[in-house]
């Protein structure tokens, strides 16, 4: 089949060589490195919603952004030329021009909810359930390689606690992963409950209109703050560099800066308190108090590390913007909420940024030969290949660096395992624990030592298990990946191609 045939994917067809699950930022990536190395591929991308963008579609609250920079957070085949923090709108623009460009479009199939995958050893094929939404009709697809790129959390349930007396309460109480862009918070009390990237990104927009904020959050969150721009990159393109290197150069600079700030944060954490307390002090003053709701309980990094643009949520407060509040609720009230300590707090709006629900898989069931996957069970090989789970990856990005870094590396290693198997003539291919490994201790997904946000330890049991090996974990860290995953031997013992273990 040529290249051109292999983009005239019918929309009534069925059977696919790959199948992509998910249209946003990883599934994107994913299909274009496809595209690109396997033009003999007929592939097509399965999205539940309506459009692709994935969280950049789910999330409408005020002023929402990347909080991690755009020189990484985008794809390393096309430049990015705007600010290095970047709106949803502009995220989403983006991606729009890499499926245009690459001519992705054909490929989609939008409005198309899977409820269920089944592996097939006799036949080397995924059975795929599933509902288009547009009207109900069940389908059937089949195709010999899944690729799930749907993310890692419930797009349409959030994390919203179960707290006290909400069913009291007279004012508006939503979610922010389900704000509505039309609701009117101008010269309103908004309360916002939290204080991760999310209540970092919805404060300073609520604030230029409102009548007041209050954040109310357990306990506080590190940020680095720093100027919306790029000055490597603005001195570049001065000088008239082409921006293919542009992107080139600034990329390989941020991802070595974020490197020497990861280590930092290990190696001696209170210097880089300092240092990030610093850089807030620039925008608000040397005589900024920290103390008490500015002070968190971990080291940097063990939790999310985001990026605040001119120190705006800290200006916020400043300027008599933004009232903080650490505590817990305790319960609603008619008005607003009491916290424990017996605080009454009104408002006319509250916003729980309170994260999201983990969601393994998308939450789709699985089966391999008739067997239900408990994907806790599974030891998963370098987070992207789970045991006893044939013709199957999963993207799941970086927590201390870009997403899109593991998209782009992951995406030329699955297409170098197709033509590994084609080589051989291989059919099916699955990891599996080597003898060298049956004695190896088997551990929870991601240690908490390492990195514990909540979303992540309330669920870990729905992860997959790691094994105290350097291969057999997603260990979290690009820096030492980026030079194992592109040498992975891809023939290597732990490889088993169509029943069959190369010694």
């Amino acid at each position: 089949m040529t290249t051109a045939e292999n983009k005239l994917v019918g929309k009534d067809d069925q059977h696919f060589d790959v199948i992509i699950v998910g249209a946003g930022i990883s599934g994107i990536g994913s299909a274009y490195h496809l595209q690109k190395n396997c033009p003999d591929k007929r592939f097509a991308i399965l999205e539940m919603q309506d459009t692709f963008g994935g969280t950049w579609k789910t999330h409408k609250y005020p002023g929402v952004r990347s909080d991690s920079d755009l020189y990484t957070f985008g794809y390393d085949f096309k430049p990015w030329v705007g600010d290095p923090i970047a709106t949803g709108e502009e995220i989403l623009n983006y991606m729009g021009e890499v499926i245009e460009e690459n001519g992705l479009a054909p490929h989609i199939r939008y409005g198309h909810r899977i409820t269920a995958c089944s592996w097939s050893s006799a036949e080397n094929i995924w059975h795929i359930d599933v509902t288009r939404l547009v009207d109900g009709e069940q389908l059937k697809f089949t195709c010999g390689f899944l690729w799930m790129c749907q993310g890692y959390y419930d797009h349409e349930k959030p994390y919203l606690p179960d707290w006290s007396g909400m069913d009291r309460y007279q004012g508006v109480l939503v979610h922010a992963q389900l704000w509505d862009p039309n609701t009117d918070y101008t010269d309103k009390r908004v309360l916002v409950i939290g204080s991760g990237a999310t209540a970092a990104t919805v404060i300073p927009e609520f604030a230029k209109t409102a009548k007041h904020v209050t954040m109310l959050q357990r306990s506080p969150t590190y940020f680095y703050c720093d100027e919306n721009r790029n000055e490597l990159a603005d001195r570049l393109r001065l000088i008239g560099i082409d921006e293919d290197t542009i992107h080139r150069v600034v990329r390989a600079d941020i991802i070595y800066k974020q490197y020497e700030m990861t280590q930092l944060s290990e190696s001696d954490p209170d210097s880089m308190i300092e240092m990030l307390r610093d850089q807030i002090r620039s925008y608000v003053g040397d005589d900024f108090e920290f103390e008490p709701h500015f002070v968190p309980k971990y080291r940097p990094w063990q939790q999310r590390l985001a990026f605040c643009p001119g120190a705006d949520i800290f200006k916020a407060a400043v300027d008599g913007k933004l009232t903080v509040v650490t505590d817990t609720l305790e319960t609603f009230t008619e008005k607003g909420v009491r916290t424990a300590s017996g605080e009454e707090i009104e408002a006319d709006i509250v916003v729980a940024a309170t994260g999201f629900n983990l969601k393994v898989m998308g939450g789709i069931p699985f089966e391999v030969d008739g067997e239900q996957v408990n994907w806790h069970e599974t030891v998963n090989y370098r987070g992207m290949m789970f045991t006893g789970v044939p013709n199957m990856v999963w993207v799941f990005g970086y927590f201390r660096a870009s997403w899109t870094l593991r998209v782009d590396m992951l995406g030329e290693l699955v297409c170098k395992l197709f033509k590994n198997m084609d080589a051989r003539e291989a059919k099916r291919v699955e990891v599996a624990l080597r003898d060298e490994d049956q004695d190896m201790q088997i551990l929870p997904w991601i240690s908490d030592e390492e990195f514990n946000p909540n979303y992540l330890m309330r669920d870990l049991s729905l992860l997959p298990s790691r094994g105290s090996k350097p291969e057999w974990r997603h260990n979290q860290d690009y820096w030492v990946e980026r030079e194992q995953i592109p040498a992975t031997d891809l023939n290597g013992s732990e490889f088993v191609y169509d029943g069959h273990r190369h010694r």
